[in-house]
């Protein structure tokens, strides 16, 4: 089914109305009970809540009757791929609780995050509300994004050049646990130097504010390398994937190539990994040390 610019805006809003709903209801909630999903991974991959449960079915509770009307499939973390979205011409593309570790511990991090995402992988809509903030964030295809319903514009910053700024770096806590973190700092430190930085600066959060992040805080990026397994999956990227692209930021795997936002082998993306960033620049830095393996994270 051909969605019109008046399809998207309709979707758009209802994703809003659902996302806003469940992060108001997260952010009134606290966790009773921690589970362990059984698939391997790290532990932020691993843990979830009651609250993510309930998230999602205040979610789907708007999105359900849309199923239908638009012939839409559906992708959510809490339930098994039923891989619908490999022969849908769209799906929602659904994270109710993105970074439930922070949201246990009581940290900033945590986000919910919707998507609308085409067959070739192309994200359409992205509707994201951070929750500690209160802040809601989208963005339709074509139609620009938007920060708590208005126009947003991105700050560029004084931007690479500049002696005194320092390169942002969002990164996931696995990163910050790997053996090989020492060696990742000493790298960014290189590529702010080589962009007339006066060096890195890193912060961890989940992957939603991780990306929001980066473009509250140029220049800056969020990235994850190719590597065996994991590497985050569909549903955290695809929202935050639309918004850098209606910004003009950068959005892409670690190769420079458009994100594979509807593998048909899995979820997960370390096949390829992700880059964020505020400008090409960046990127570009960050894409030549990831090929030269000088980076694990």
């Amino acid at each position: 089914m051909k969605l019109s610019s008046d399809d998207l805006e309709e979707l758009a809003e209802v994703a809003i109305v659902a996302a806003t709903e469940a992060g108001q209801m997260v952010a009134e909630s606290r966790p009773v009970a921690v589970e362990h999903k059984a698939e391997a991974g790290s532990l932020a991959s691993q843990v979830v809540t009651e609250i993510d449960r309930r998230s999602e079915a205040i979610i789907l509770g708007h999105l359900a009757p849309t199923l239908a009307s638009f012939e839409l499939a559906l992708l959510s973390e809490e339930r098994d791929d039923d891989r619908a979205r490999l022969h849908a011409d769209h799906f929602w593309c659904i994270d109710p609780l993105d970074g439930t570790l922070p949201f246990i511990e009581g940290k900033p991090g945590y986000a919910v995050s919707i998507a609308l995402v085409g067959r070739d992988g192309v994200p359409l809509i992205g509707v994201l509300y951070d929750v500690v903030a209160a802040s809601l964030v989208h963005a339709i295809s074509g139609a620009g994004a938007f920060r708590d319903r208005r126009p947003w514009h991105r700050d560029e910053g004084p931007g690479p050049g500049d002696g005194q700024q320092v390169l942002t770096v969002f990164t996931d806590r696995s990163a910050v646990d790997d053996d090989n973190y020492a060696v990742m700092i000493s790298v960014l430190n290189g590529i702010a130097g080589e962009l007339g930085l006066a060096g890195a600066r890193v912060h961890t959060k989940a992957a939603v504010t991780n990306a929001l992040g980066v473009l509250d805080n140029p220049p800056a990026c969020y990235f994850k390398a190719p590597k065996a397994s994991g590497g985050g999956s569909l549903w955290d990227f695809a929202a935050t994937a639309c918004v850098f692209a209606e910004v003009g930021a950068v959005a892409t795997d670690s190769h420079g190539d458009p994100l594979d936002l509807n593998r048909a082998d899995s979820t997960f993306m370390h096949h390829r990994g992700v880059l964020f960033a505020t400008d090409e620049s960046v990127a570009e830095q960050i894409r030549r040390r990831i090929s030269e393996g000088t980076s694990d994270a």
